[in-house]
């Protein structure tokens, strides 16, 4: 897979690095000559230009790349650059990095966002699933499917702790998408079972979170 990644910063070279370690082609791209550093993510390609000209994606060939991540500092930029690869190149998946959170509304398919990226929004849900037992913290929003990852660290007074996950009566289009338990990742399979403590991931719609939330700590949500 090609990527473009607008922005050479801390977090474009950091997001390169990983994609190149998965075996993915990454084109780095920054118009300040200070952010050009080919030696910091020597395996990635570097083009000194204006990612919010058209004339710099066409030397890029932003056409022949399956994503673009605008991951600039700046908002305006991520937000036109996305909306230039998708409009103007046709490339098939946008992920746009939102710097301010009043800013987030505006990271839509209508400008060519594909998915948004909201740091604050992922520190504070960070921050709540450090500290919360029985809640719902929601991670991330699907945009297109109408949908969220959400997390819930299982309280020791759930109904299904010690049950395998395949007797959880989950909501209608709900799914156990992964175990975290003790540093480790397992596969929810059917006989898989869960334990108190574990983190479990559900991609579930957001009219069902509630029930979700009920049915796993029914103690801490009454009603």
């Amino acid at each position: 897979m090609r990527v473009a990644i607008a922005g050479a910063g801390a977090v474009g070279r950091s997001i390169a690095v990983e994609l190149i370690e998965n075996g993915h082609e990454v084109l780095l791209i920054d118009k300040s000559p200070s952010a050009i550093h080919p030696e910091r993510v020597p395996d990635a390609e570097w083009l000194l230009a204006d990612s919010c000209e058209l004339s710099s994606l066409e030397e890029a060939r932003l056409d022949k790349c399956d994503v673009v991540i605008a991951a600039t500092g700046d908002d305006k930029v991520n937000l036109v650059t996305s909306l230039l690869a998708k409009t103007e190149f046709g490339v098939p998946r946008t992920v746009g990095r939102v710097n301010h959170p009043n800013n987030e509304w505006l990271f839509t398919e209508a400008w060519g966002v594909d998915v948004n990226v909201s740091t604050p929004r992922i520190m504070s849900a960070l921050v709540e699933e450090a500290v919360t037992v029985g809640d719902l913290v929601r991670l991330f929003t699907f945009r297109q499917g109408n949908a969220n990852l959400v997390e819930m660290t299982l309280p020791p007074d759930s109904p299904y702790v010690g049950k395998s996950s395949g007797l959880i009566p989950l909501p209608e289009n709900c799914a156990l998408v992964t175990i975290l338990r003790d540093g480790q990742v397992y596969v929810p399979t059917p006989e898989q079972p869960v334990e108190a403590g574990d983190e479990l991931l559900f991609v579930v719609p957001a009219e069902a979170e509630d029930a979700l939330e009920h049915l796993l700590a029914p103690a801490k949500h009454p009603g």
